[in-house]
C-alpha cells in the first residue's frame, strides 16, 4: 500500500534534538529495502504560489494560502504493507523529533 508521507515543521519539536537519527542514513536505509518509492525536499513558503478559481475568475496568490507557523518542508512517497509498518518508518525520520510527520494512504 502506497503512503504519501508529509514531513513539516513545529512550533515544538522535541526537546532532545541530538536523538534525531541522520537524514542521509535514513533515507539510504528506506531506499534499500523499497520502502521509499521517491521524495524531495521543498523550496521555502515564500516561493509557493496558491491557484484558485472564483466565479470563473483565475486567482493567483504569492506564497502559501494557509497562514500557519507550520509548513510543509517535504514529502516521500511509501510504500508499505500497511499502516503500522508506515507509521514505523515515519517514526525513524529526523524530522519526527524537530517537526512532525503526516500519514496519508493514497486512493487506488
Amino acid at each position: 500500500m502506497k503512503y504519501m508521507m508529509f514531513v513539516c515543521t513545529d512550533t515544538e519539536p522535541d526537546r532532545n534534538p541530538d536523538a534525531a537519527p541522520d537524514i542521509e542514513q535514513w533515507v539510504a536505509e528506506r531506499d534499500a529495502n523499497g520502502q521509499r518509492v521517491t521524495g524531495s525536499v521543498f523550496a521555502p513558503p515564500s516561493a509557493a504560489t496558491t491557484v484558485r478559481i472564483r466565479d470563473g475568475e483565475l486567482l493567483l496568490s504569492d506564497g502559501p494560502f494557509a497562514e500557519t507557523k507550520e509548513v510543509i518542508v517535504g514529502f516521500d512517497l511509501l510504500e508499505c504493507a500497511d499502516l503500522d509498518e508506515a507509521i514505523e518508518v515515519a517514526r525513524a525520520h529526523p524530522m519526527a523529533y524537530g517537526g512532525r510527520i503526516e500519514l496519508r494512504p493514497l486512493v487506488d
